[in-house]
């Protein structure tokens, strides 16, 4: 109920400020207008993470006591927003972008919001020691570039965030990680409420803010739950909860360096264009990846409460099953003309 109570309230915030920010982006010139490498074809307000930002800071303070977990993600949740509006507006460099990430993960690190160890499959576990503090960072900010790089299409990475943390809610749950679940949860209302006015045809983009915070956010959830975790398989179900943006953007990678493009260059090749290019329309392309992002949800819940053996097995065939799909839709390729956010851009 102490769950419910929080995802209500975190989703009826968020129902409420969407629509200021929609009245408030356009005057403050947050506005994602029309161009060769947009899929939207008018003028839409952007920077629509400052409600998915407000309605969790706020439901988080109602509900959790103020320890440095949470302070940490606080202070360490509003430099990325911070960030995220100036490139909203301004649209900064990589390396600028990329350098604030790494201050506001180094933030979370400072606050205790830490990887410290991983788990040996052969029993026991691996700390990292001197490696925790690069390792912890390297992950925060590849999460939060993951989110930020899938936000192609209307409801997209509003959509796979709200999959993702219901399972790592979950998986918190088996795991005992209260503050995970809870954080987990109001995550899931605050992204929730706005992708009634994200979804096509949107009426706000979440643009670097909201997709930069959420996958901030999402990046600190599993860290506090996930990856406390002592079982043998810890490292592999946050990867299957954040399994599209993740393997989307391993793919991109793969892609460009196959193809002897430069990493940070863009494509068509991602999952959403890849779907758009087959003939499906933007709605059937978001629900196609909503499905695929649950079955891994899915995946990752049955492989947290499974022995070594049968989830290395479990995984193996997901891989495989990833791969032959990633083949099929033609991911590996680069044939079509650049459009949709790069790897630099969402750097």
């Amino acid at each position: 109920m102490f769950y419910f109570s929080a995802l209500l309230i975190s989703l009826i915030l968020s129902f409420i400020f969407t629509p200021l920010v929609i009245k408030f982006a356009p005057v403050a010139g947050f506005i994602d207008k029309p161009g060769q490498r947009k899929i939207n074809r008018r003028a839409v307000p952007t920077a629509g993470g400052i409600a998915i930002y407000l309605s969790f800071i706020i439901t988080l303070l109602l509900f959790m006591p103020l320890n440095r977990t949470i302070e940490g993600i606080i202070i360490g949740g509003t430099l990325i927003l911070i960030l995220g509006l100036i490139d909203d507006k301004y649209e900064l460099s990589a390396l600028v972008k990329f350098t604030g990430q790494i201050a506001a993960a180094s933030i979370l690190l400072f606050y205790g919001v830490e990887i410290e160890f991983i788990t040996n499959p052969f029993g026991g576990l691996l700390f990292l020691g001197i490696y925790s503090a690069p390792f912890t960072i390297f992950w925060i900010v590849s999460i939060t570039n993951t989110i930020n790089l899938i936000d192609g299409l209307d409801g997209l990475a509003a959509g796979v965030s709200v999959i993702a943390v219901f399972t790592l809610f979950a998986v918190g749950l088996q795991e005992n990680q209260l503050t995970a679940s809870m954080l987990a949860v109001i995550m899931a209302g605050s992204c929730l409420g706005f992708l009634k006015y994200n979804f096509n045809p949107a009426r706000i983009f979440m643009g670097d803010t909201g997709a930069m915070f959420t996958g901030y956010i999402i990046a600190a959830i599993s860290i506090t739950g996930a990856l406390k975790s002592a079982a043998a398989v810890t490292v592999f179900v946050p990867v299957l909860a954040l399994g599209v943006p993740i393997f989307d953007t391993a793919f991109a990678i793969i892609r460009r360096l196959f193809n002897k493009k430069p990493i940070g260059e863009a494509d068509h090749g991602h999952i959403h264009h890849r779907l758009l290019a087959i003939g499906l329309n933007q709605k059937q392309a978001v629900l196609s990846v909503y499905l695929i992002s649950i079955i891994l949800g899915i995946v990752a819940l049955i492989v947290n409460g499974s022995n070594f053996e049968n989830a290395l097995i479990i995984i193996a065939a997901v891989i495989a099953a990833v791969i032959y799909g990633a083949r099929r839709l033609g991911i590996f390729s680069v044939e079509m003309p650049v459009d949709g956010k790069s790897l630099e851009d969402s750097c």
